[in-house]
């Protein structure tokens, strides 16, 4: 069994007289992708911020790796890696000078191009971010969660206004990832992409959490109840039509 790598107990997230976290508690087995889905404004983002001591709990506790968030925030934030938003990169150096910056602010001895062969960038290394496809960008970002070498990395709605081949290709890097031991946190609003990526998820609604398992129990579970999708599915989707049609492999997104 895999050990307990991230353990949030009864957190509560206020704003006022708005609660916006509920007393959820979870747990994250070491070397799982766990997802955190839900609809906006659930809590699910709160949440993640909290555990990547980004943003104050109102009350609970929460440990990483055996780290407490109350009096270890700085411990917890060497082992982590967050994903940044693109508007969160100089704008006038190329990704290999940005590796090579957060390189030095971790205090990492990191091979810049080896880094971006990981991610299939390559050949855009002297390219400034604001000149790579939605994909690259997002590829790029997920590169840089990984310079400090963490043990978890946080991913909020990674494939959020990517084309389909975009998405997917994002979806086999996190693989990747997680097949080389890290841990990752991911929220998503799309449902196939919980599925195929996430071992486990903890659907949230309105601050709490309303379900937890295996996205094969849940499924199972409903279709238990007697539960019948109004159109018979088909062994293929239009997303795979698209995907078939233009391109056998996938493309750069």
């Amino acid at each position: 069994m895999s050990k307990t790598i991230i353990s949030v107990n009864d957190l509560v997230k206020n704003y006022g007289h708005f609660q916006a976290v509920k007393g959820i508690s979870f747990e994250v087995k070491e070397g799982e992708i766990f997802g955190l889905l839900g609809p906006n404004g659930a809590g699910k983002s709160t949440t993640l911020e909290i555990i990547e001591t980004l943003r104050p709990k109102t009350s609970g506790v929460v440990s990483v790796d055996g780290l407490c968030l109350d009096k270890q925030p700085h411990e917890i934030k060497k082992i982590i890696g967050v994903q940044l938003q693109t508007s969160g990169y100089y704008p006038g150096l190329n990704l290999l000078q940005l590796i090579e910056l957060f390189s030095g602010l971790y205090n990492q001895d990191v091979d810049p191009m080896e880094l971006l062969d990981m991610v299939n960038l390559r050949e855009k290394a002297k390219s400034k971010v604001k000149e790579l496809s939605g994909g690259q960008k997002q590829r790029f970002s997920v590169a840089t969660t990984l310079i400090n070498q963490p043990r978890i990395i946080f991913l909020d709605e990674p494939t959020t206004g990517l084309d389909p081949q975009a998405r997917r290709s994002l979806w086999e890097l996190v693989k990747q990832i997680r097949d080389k031991g890290t841990t990752v946190i991911i929220t998503t609003h799309y449902m196939d992409e919980a599925e195929y990526l996430c071992d486990r998820v903890a659907i949230i609604d309105s601050g709490k959490i309303i379900a937890m398992d295996a996205p094969d129990k849940l499924i199972d579970e409903l279709i238990a109840t007697g539960f019948e999708r109004p159109k018979e599915m088909k062994m293929a989707n239009l997303e795979d039509v698209f995907i078939k049609l233009t391109g056998h492999s996938l493309r750069e997104g």
